[in-house]
């Protein structure tokens, strides 16, 4: 969510992160090289290896494991999308802040794409195009992203007939 809001602006819709399958995705990886590693030191190596030895070995990869988690859970909690009565506010990052906003009167399309995992899922991409802008702005992994769309258009809609 955006630090500060305009004066006279609220938010239309509550701040929207991605699909939880951000997090699935970012920790699969470590987390099966984790269980392979762990097979491989206390059951293929147990009798080779000491058992502290095994122990500082195990502790070690599960606090990787944990490590990598919390990586993957920040980058997953500081990105957003906020839909205010005024604009669309995309944030992204943690280290590396990236802010675009677009003005719901600028807004000349909005479109999703859903993949099979991702309508099945609950998720998709929501490409927000703007009068000015080359390409538009997207959004990746976004939780129910046709009501978003629908939301969206509805506001830009209003803000026009109040224009």
């Amino acid at each position: 969510m955006p630090k500060q809001l305009l004066t006279g602006e609220s938010l239309a819709l509550p701040p929207i992160h991605r699909h939880w399958i951000l997090i699935v995705r970012g920790l699969f990886p470590v987390t099966t090289i984790a269980i392979l590693f762990l097979l491989l030191v206390d059951v293929a190596m147990g009798g080779v290896l000491p058992g502290e030895f095994r122990l500082v070995l195990s502790l070690a990869m599960v606090a990787v494991v944990g490590l990598v988690g919390i990586v993957v859970w920040l980058r997953w909690l500081e990105d957003s999308l906020t839909v205010t009565d005024q604009r669309v506010i995309l944030e992204e990052g943690v280290f590396r802040r990236i802010s675009r906003v677009i003005p719901l009167d600028r807004i000349q399309d909005v479109s999703t794409t859903q993949t099979l995992p991702g309508r099945v899922l609950g998720y998709g991409t929501v490409k927000i195009e703007a009068a000015g802008t080359s390409g538009g702005e997207q959004f990746a992994y976004v939780s129910a992203p046709e009501q978003l769309r629908d939301q969206v258009f509805l506001l830009t809609e209003r803000r026009r007939q109040e224009a």
